[in-house]
């Protein structure tokens, strides 16, 4: 795991713990902010899905064209 990686999936753990933490300390009713939390996480989930797809699709075009050239 090469370290742009690394201070990629970083910054996302910690936007994903802030966000929940911001949820938690909110004033809103229990029922409210566990439903939040789980929209909030099926969205993130979704979004890193869709992220680890588009690097792995580049990576493949890379490695496609650094064989092509070769």
């Amino acid at each position: 795991m090469t370290t742009t990686t690394k201070v990629i999936l970083g910054l996302v753990g910690a936007a994903a713990v802030g966000a929940a933490v911001g949820m938690l300390l909110a004033p809103e009713k229990g029922s409210d902010i566990r439903q939040n939390i789980k929209d909030s996480a099926g969205k993130w989930s979704d979004k890193l899905s869709e992220m680890w797809q588009n690097g792995k699709k580049t990576a493949e075009k890379a490695s496609s064209r650094i064989q092509t050239e070769m």
